[in-house]
């Protein structure tokens, strides 16, 4: 895939501002902490990790989640795969990507490993533990085709006030429908109307403390 030019702006050095959404790509307080706290101890992670573990995520970014996720999975020496689903509207350019992954000292192996198909603009990466997909356009087009549904969800899209495709009822439906049984969700936001079309989609919402200067965020899991 040939990432598009983004547009952005960088705040204090190293923190990416997409212009198109007026919003910063990870929080201004601690991106890698925020990520770890919201997607994936939100997410019970990696307590559920098993071989052909799959995440989906609404919202690609920085790249910053699979980062955190692999390092995760490596750190507990998970045995077998990681299967990773990201969808992504806008993907930002290569260098750019690579340039925001440097603000985390801590995945910078993990970057450095994966820096190369980003400069190659590649859509699929296959490794030993690793088998992950970027699928690019409009999820709520792009969504209904994954094959095989995941056992945990990032949803990761800009504020829902600014990016309110990502958070349509129809498309949470989709993501409820496309979550397998005992599947979980999590997301920073605790927007009403979240919560109220995931739980219209079958999924059970809990409201719990959120990150840094956030009261609350969702998550979200699927009855058996």
């Amino acid at each position: 895939m040939e990432l598009q030019t983004e547009p952005l702006d960088w705040r204090d050095g190293d923190i990416p501002v997409s212009r198109r959404f007026d919003d910063p790509y990870f929080s201004l307080d601690n991106g890698l902490a925020e990520t770890r706290y919201v997607f994936l101890t939100g997410n019970d992670l990696p307590a559920r990790f098993r071989d052909g573990f799959h995440i989906a995520e609404l919202g690609f970014g920085t790249g910053l989640n699979l980062l955190a996720t692999l390092d995760l999975w490596r750190s507990g020496k998970q045995p077998g795969t990681l299967h990773f689903t990201s969808f992504e509207a806008f993907p930002m350019q290569a260098d750019d990507m690579i340039r925001a992954q440097q603000a985390f000292p801590e995945l910078a192996a993990i970057a450095e490993e994966l820096a190369p198909f980003w400069a190659e603009g590649a859509r699929r990466i296959s490794l030993p533990d690793l088998h992950f997909t970027l699928v690019e356009g409009d999820a709520r087009q792009t969504l209904p085709t994954m094959p095989t549904p995941a056992d945990a969800w990032f949803l990761d899209g800009f504020a829902p006030a600014k990016n309110p495709e990502l958070w349509e009822p129809e498309l949470l439906s989709k993501v409820a429908e496309k979550t397998a049984p005992n599947g979980t969700a999590a997301t920073y936001t605790a927007a009403g109307h979240v919560r109220r079309a995931l739980d219209a989609a079958g999924l059970i919402t809990t409201r719990i403390p959120g990150f840094g200067r956030k009261r609350h965020m969702t998550i979200a899991r699927k009855a058996a």
